[in-house]
């Protein structure tokens, strides 16, 4: 029986295209002069910033906010990494996040489940509180760690034990949701089922080979809960 449900932020939680192009843009907007340089710093960090997309290997997919920052600086190499690191978590906290459904009431009907819940992201802690407050979920949340919350990041498994530990559960009770790579890797290590959807920017020819079941987005997975209990 599943227990308790992990999510990740960026691509699961939230749409990642959507809500995470605009930053992008606005962000080497505020770092660059000229359209020229948008498109250098774009390319350091794996943005198209024509086609306001991101290329499947772009740090800014599953990497930590200081592993964007550390590829911005190879491009930046004058800029002080904490100016970047500090202006890259300002545009984050800041970012209009377009969730992947409506995520309130899915959250609930998990909790009124007797589920418990929690985020773990490789951004950092403060925006991604700042995403859940925003759209009026951070009370649906048992657990919410970033990148800097002193658990590691994904691929590593610190932040789900560490949620699995604050709720009382068994990892191996536990379910882990994410769109990338780095999110199914966390979960095999943490021993917790792996769940993938296709809100991020992996397909799924690149997610099934490594996750329990691949779903169109987390809407389904009150379906998904429901026949793996059955059975």
């Amino acid at each position: 029986m599943i227990r308790a449900v992990i999510f990740d932020k960026d691509g699961t939680l939230f749409d990642f295209r959507q809500s995470w192009g605009d930053w992008a843009a606005r962000l080497l907007a505020d770092l660059a002069g000229d359209e020229a340089e948008r498109a250098r710093l774009g390319a350091a960090v794996g943005f198209d910033t024509v086609a306001r997309d991101f290329h499947p290997d772009s740090p800014v997919i599953a990497g930590t906010a200081a592993e964007v920052a550390e590829a911005l600086q190879a491009a930046l190499p004058a800029r002080p990494a904490e100016d970047l690191l500090g202006r890259i978590n300002a545009a984050a906290a800041a970012a209009q996040m377009v969730p992947a459904v409506p995520l309130r009431p899915l959250l609930e009907a998990l909790r009124a489940q007797g589920l418990a819940i929690g985020l773990a992201t490789n951004d950092a802690e403060a925006p991604a509180e700042a995403h859940l407050a925003a759209h009026g979920l951070r009370d649906l949340f048992d657990f919410v760690a970033g990148y800097d919350s002193g658990h590691g990041g994904k691929p590593a498994p610190g932040q789900l034990l560490a949620f699995a530990q604050a709720v009382g559960v068994s990892p191996g009770d536990c379910a882990m949701v994410g769109d990338s790579l780095h999110d199914l890797e966390a979960a095999k290590a943490a021993g917790m089922a792996r769940v993938a959807v296709l809100t991020g920017i992996a397909g799924q020819d690149v997610l099934a080979p490594h996750a329990d079941v691949v779903l169109a987005d987390i809407g389904a997975l009150p379906g998904w809960l429901a026949a793996r209990a059955a059975g």
